[in-house]
């Protein structure tokens, strides 16, 4: 079977979608026939320029930056599209080429920004646009864009409602995210982690308790909460270490808070690290907290962490949530009170710790794992395929 998987965003870009698309490229590259074949023939596009990243070294095609008529001819050569995202151009022309269409959602038929987060305010959306409710859904998305920018992703959300009616299959990567959708033939396949030994042993706490952070520095991560709890945790005299690692737009601000508020000795912005680096950093890791505000479809450090056997706490978004099950805290989204509270629990129950890793790591390898989330999206092309 010929497969087109598109992704606007790929290697050398880094992101969630671009670890996922490139675990089920790789993945599906290694399925063989009874007959020992390849069981897809695969071609991904994409509009990520390359960087010194080899394509002939992986086990598929790539397509970088496709002119329009290229771009029409692979999807008339192939059987089934795959658009990973809200990438209209292939979206319309493998409908209007009749080929089977899976999509892979986000956001971007329920929310103009894509993010299901309310600006300026900073808080996570209470789902204006499918309430109805445009005039607050367009200003919202004002206040991150211009005013005929966020007139179009509105309009355009219209559009892409529409055409998800006319999709074969409607991925979603949780139950949470297909329910907020509301789409029609809409699948649940989890994201998968990749395959790691048993858990033997868990570190445990070792000297000061090190609570860690590892994403973007942006609004919707939740930082400043992560600050909030580490003032109070100050105020109660608790002796602790919270390390930062990331980068984005929010780093200058969240550093001169950290400064105000007197943390510079119990917060420390290691910036972008090496995976390396991130995972000796790890090794001794009390806590791993999660704190987004929105803009969370799955949760892909929650997951990374699970397997990691290290205790999560993460805010009690829908997705967080379904990921997490019972092998962790989560807190009210917003509340960093709350949030300090499931962070003394953590600190001050090595035992409960210790069960909470363990408990993740298997749920994890049991439920979350790249095989299923292959398995799950190969069937759904064969399905397809043979229809």
């Amino acid at each position: 079977m010929k497969l087109l998987l598109y992704s606007h965003y790929f290697s050398p870009s880094v992101g969630g979608v671009e670890t996922v698309v490139l675990a089920l490229a790789k993945g599906l590259a290694k399925r063989l026939s009874p007959g020992g074949s390849p069981r897809f023939e695969i071609t991904l596009v994409t509009e990520t320029a390359a960087g010194e990243d080899r394509d002939s070294l992986l086990p598929f095609r790539v397509v970088r930056q496709p002119s329009s008529s290229q771009l029409r001819r692979l999807i008339r050569e192939t059987d089934v599209v795959h658009v990973a995202g809200a990438a209209m151009a292939p979206f319309i022309w493998s409908l209007l080429a009749a080929k089977p269409v899976v999509e892979h959602h986000g956001f971007q038929t329920i929310c103009p920004s894509g993010q299901l987060f309310q600006e300026p305010q900073n808080v996570p959306c209470p789902r204006h646009f499918m309430a109805g409710n445009h005039g607050a859904c367009m200003r919202c998305c004002r206040a991150a864009y211009s005013r005929l920018a966020s007139f179009r992703l509105w309009l355009l959300t219209f559009v892409r409602r529409y055409l998800c009616k006319f999709v074969s299959v409607n991925i979603a990567p949780t139950a949470w995210l297909a329910s907020l959708l509301r789409l029609p033939r809409i699948e649940t396949v989890p994201h998968g982690q990749p395959p790691a030994p048993p858990l033997t042993q868990i570190a445990g706490i070792h000297g000061v308790p090190s609570i860690v952070f590892v994403g973007r520095l942006v609004c919707t991560k939740g930082v400043r909460l992560l600050l909030e709890a580490a003032r109070i945790l100050k105020e109660q005299n608790r002796s602790f270490i919270m390390q930062i690692v990331g980068s984005g737009p929010e780093r200058v601000s969240l550093e001169a808070l950290a400064q105000a508020w007197q943390l510079s000795s119990q917060v420390r912005f290691q910036g972008r690290l090496p995976e390396a680096d991130v995972t000796r950093l790890l090794e001794n890791a009390g806590a791993v907290v999660v704190p987004s505000l929105g803009g969370e479809v799955f949760g892909m450090v929650v997951a990374e962490n699970m397997l990691r056997g290290l205790p999560i706490i993460a805010s009690d978004l829908g997705a967080f949530a379904e990921v997490l099950g019972d092998t962790g805290r989560t807190f009210r989204i917003g509340d960093s009170a709350d949030l300090t509270i499931q962070i003394e629990r953590i600190l001050d129950d090595p035992a409960l710790s210790q069960r909470f890793a363990f408990a993740a790591h298997q749920r994890v390898s049991d439920v979350l794992t790249e095989e299923r989330m292959i398995d799950g999206h190969a069937r759904i092309y064969e399905r397809l395929h043979s229809a």
